[in-house]
């Protein structure tokens, strides 16, 4: 799954003193060659922001045949008892050798905040370590130092984020956009076979799959056939991870078509 890296790692660190943080909320952007990265803040919540060179690309949670997924390490934050990290949907994109998961042009990282005491100010300390790949891959690093505004002022980057997150959803509806069946087929070779229902018009749809953990390392789903508003996807159950069986006990999927994007978890066994 890794993919060999030819350049070394840009490191660039941004820190801003308290009393002008006191008063913002976003760092200035780090350039590390091929991206610009800063990081916002607004009160309980935070964000990554991501511009990228013309034609590169950085990778989703689950990179897929290749690359590497951002790492987010909040080490040295001061009141900060935990952060949850959100991706908004992905694309894929065909790289030597395979297809991968990620972003082009720009992304945002909504992350959820928790202050071990809500009364008292937290400071962000974050070490964010990513790639970007066009015809080479190039890993970067940046890291940032930021007050989080007292003040509750919402943040539009932030908000306009949050809009991009796949919406948790249920299994089985039937609607303009929804997971409508998962079957298990065992067997020698066993897959995963899906059905999603989109607009029966839209061309700008894709299906996404991930094992129960980050250990497992799922194929991409192949798409089998379309009718109306109904396409078949086909998962085979490899990349399991050492000690473990072939059919996990879920997976999950998430499932995008033109502006709108869910996720569904689906038990298997």
């Amino acid at each position: 799954m890794m993919k060999a890296f030819w350049f070394p790692v840009a490191t660039i660190v941004c820190a801003l003193g308290a009393a002008a943080l006191a008063r913002a909320a976003e760092t200035q952007w780090i350039d590390t060659g091929k991206a610009q990265v800063r990081l916002h803040a607004d009160v309980t919540r935070a964000a990554v922001e991501i511009r990228l060179a013309p034609k590169w690309h950085t990778y989703w949670r689950y990179p897929g045949d290749a690359g590497v997924p951002p790492r987010f390490d909040w080490t040295g934050s001061d009141n900060l008892a935990a952060t949850k990290v959100e991706y908004p949907v992905p694309r894929r994109f065909r790289e030597a050798g395979g297809q991968v998961i990620g972003y082009e042009n720009r992304v945002v990282f909504p992350v959820e905040l928790k202050a071990i005491d809500p009364k008292k100010p937290v400071r962000l300390s974050l070490k964010f370590e990513f790639a970007v790949c066009e015809k080479i891959c190039i890993p970067a690093e940046a890291v940032f130092s930021l007050d989080v505004p007292i003040a509750k002022k919402t943040s539009e980057l932030i908000e306009q984020a949050k809009a991009s997150i796949p919406v948790p959803d249920v299994l089985g509806e039937v609607k303009p956009l929804s997971v409508y069946s998962v079957k298990l087929e065992r067997g020698a070779k066993p897959r995963v076979l899906v059905e999603i229902y989109t607009p029966e018009h839209e061309q700008d749809y894709d299906l996404f799959a991930e094992g129960p953990t980050d250990n497992w390392a799922l194929p991409l789903p192949e798409k089998l056939a379309k009718e109306g508003n109904l396409t078949r996807y086909a998962i085979p159950l490899d990349g399991a991870p050492p000690g473990a069986g072939p059919i996990p006990a879920k997976i999950r999927l998430t499932v995008y078509a033109g502006g709108k994007s869910l996720e569904v978890e689906a038990p298997l066994d």
